[in-house]
């Protein structure tokens, strides 16, 4: 282990295996959750390395390993793949020991099915037939994999137990039937297995990271995943809640209490979401962590069973609002608050949500209703129309979150009044939404334009429509792409009044195809049987240039003013 606590190296199975080491998965780790998919996919790779031709290595992924004396090393992630491989070797081993009791190559066999032992399993006592091996399961899961997967027992028993134990005797004999398949032609089938698990051994290969604690696993797991590789610190933080009840003297029932409640919280939210929910919940409550600092704000402060249990209870409070924010459609909010929760996840603004949550627990509906909608409008105001750095938000919206929490705001007026900072003036709004440019090539930029349209033709026209309806489309009047007749835009401007928002109006699906990129002349008279407010009035422009483009585009900010504000 290096001075930092932390090394990286590239090792083969075999060389995780060998040297006498040995791998825990600790006890309330995820189960076994791998399914036919995901057999398939790991049989397929290791089938690629098998021909004399074929690929001279497989990379498995990371793994992650924590240890304190690099002998024994607890596995944070990397079970699933880990648990798999040792279920490949002792299907092999399983049917070289129905080869042996057939008295096919007795001898040979034995001695093959002894070294697969010793390589990568484990010790096995003469006497008592109990086994030190090289991998152990979480607590679900290992008494099956150590009584009877390990000890080969044919048949497996199949009755009372966990279904991820019986997801693992499923795997262990989908495995032993490819591997039959794959050997039985061979005129040794026990050499062919034996073959077969030391090419799989030696062309397999993991990128091993170990580390010396939580904390150091937690940053590794950041890294990665900043990097688009998803691991589980969903389960590094279960486990460290888990090893704090492992401390006490009655620790069975809470740790059983525990895991209900965990899987109950990490099943609605989904363990890719856990991260984020835990993250919105704690800056709503208590003193503000960033995602990289997350973990080891919460072990600092969550160090006794009171603690665990308090944590338990306050995420639970906290996990619907959470969800009807992120996925409203599924909530039984009133219509309004929906359409806010949606609109705040079409502006990808995030902030405000530790903030809602807190007023969610505090504030009267009514309050709660007028403090989600301003944030709609200040998150339009600051973020989409003004792009604002969202730094100075962030810290503002926890203050606000912390001071709703703590009693000090009581009510959306004392709230929006600390809110006024990011709130951007009408005057500031005016000029940024007379600016402003969207590219509608990006899906999501596109469906913010609809969506400012068709507020704006509200507004002027007090017509309702569907703006993600296919049965209208956005309306470049300088088409994205134009042919002759747009004289009044130098090649060198074009690019950048295409996309301002001025140059942008709503058009009926038919109606957009005739326009295409017909000079402007032309589009007039199809603009003029819209039933849009706003594309009609284009009908009695008399040409389409940059100046008239700027005047529509003020008086679309003028618009907006009125649509997007709040009386603080």
């Amino acid at each position: 282990m290096t001075a930092t606590n932390f090394s990286t190296e590239n090792r083969t199975y075999r060389q995780l295996l060998g040297n006498g080491l040995t791998y825990r998965i600790p006890p309330f780790q995820r189960d076994y959750s791998w399914g036919e998919e995901e057999w398939e996919d790991l049989w397929l790779d290791i089938q690629s390395t098998l021909p004399a031709d074929g690929e001279p290595a497989h990379y498995m992924g990371y793994l992650v390993l924590q240890t304190v004396d690099n002998r024994v090393f607890e596995v944070i992630d990397g079970q699933q793949r880990l648990t798999t491989l040792s279920l490949i070797v002792l299907a092999a081993m399983r049917l070289l020991k129905r080869l042996i009791s057939s008295g096919v190559e007795a001898e040979a066999n034995q001695i093959r099915l002894t070294q697969l032992r010793a390589s990568y399993i484990g010790y096995l006592n003469p006497v008592t037939l109990m086994t030190q091996n090289k991998l152990s399961l979480n607590r679900q899961n290992d008494p099956y994999y150590r009584d009877y997967l390990v000890t080969l027992t044919d048949p497996l028993p199949q009755r009372g137990f966990p279904a991820s134990t019986l997801t693992m005797r499923k795997a262990f004999e989908w495995f032993e039937r490819r591997l039959n398949e794959y050997t039985r032609a061979d005129s040794d089938q026990g050499r062919a297995l034996a073959q077969f698990i030391e090419t799989m051994s030696d062309k397999l290969f993991f990128t091993v990271i170990t580390v010396a604690d939580e904390l150091n696993a937690y940053r590794v797991f950041e890294t990665l995943n900043a990097r688009g590789v998803r691991l589980s610190a969903t389960d590094l933080l279960k486990n460290y809640l888990f090893s704090v009840l492992a401390r006490g003297q009655q620790a069975t029932g809470e740790l059983e209490e525990l895991e209900r409640r965990w899987e109950r919280l990490v099943g609605r939210l989904g363990s890719e979401s856990f991260p984020d929910f835990l993250r919105m919940h704690w800056n709503s409550r208590y003193s503000f962590a960033r995602q990289s600092e997350l973990f080891k704000t919460i072990r600092s402060r969550i160090q006794s069973r009171e603690a665990v249990f308090t944590l338990l209870r306050e995420m639970d409070e906290d996990v619907d609002t959470y969800l009807a924010l992120t996925q409203p459609e599924g909530s039984d909010w009133p219509s309004d608050w929906k359409i806010s929760a949606r609109e705040l996840r079409l502006f990808s603004v995030r902030q405000p949500y530790p903030m809602l949550m807190a007023a969610k627990r505090r504030f009267a509906e009514q309050d709660f209703a007028r403090l989600l909608r301003a944030t709609v409008v200040i998150s339009f105001r600051y973020n989409v129309i003004g792009s604002q750095h969202p730094g100075e938000q962030e810290r503002l919206y926890h203050e606000v979150a912390k001071k709703i929490h703590e009693g000090t705001i009581t009510n959306v007026h004392l709230a929006l009044q600390a809110l006024y900072p990011i709130y951007r003036s009408d005057a500031a709004f005016r000029a940024d939404f007379a600016e402003k440019s969207i590219k509608t090539t990006q899906s999501r930029n596109a469906r913010i334009v609809r969506y400012i349209l068709s507020k704006l033709e509200r507004q002027v026209g007090g017509i309702e429509f569907d703006q993600d309806s296919p049965a209208y489309t956005i309306e470049h009047i300088l088409p994205q792409s134009p042919d002759a007749g747009w004289d009044a835009f130098s090649d060198r401007d074009i690019d950048s009044f295409i996309y301002r928002l001025g140059n942008m109006t709503m058009l009926e699906s038919s109606r957009n195809k005739d326009a295409a990129n017909k000079p402007f002349a032309q589009k007039r008279a199809i603009y003029k049987d819209s039933e849009f407010h706003l594309t009609k009035k284009l009908a009695d422009e008399e040409e389409w240039t940059p100046e008239r483009l700027a005047a529509r585009q003020h008086e679309m900010a003028r618009l907006a003013t009125a649509i997007w504000r709040i009386d603080l």
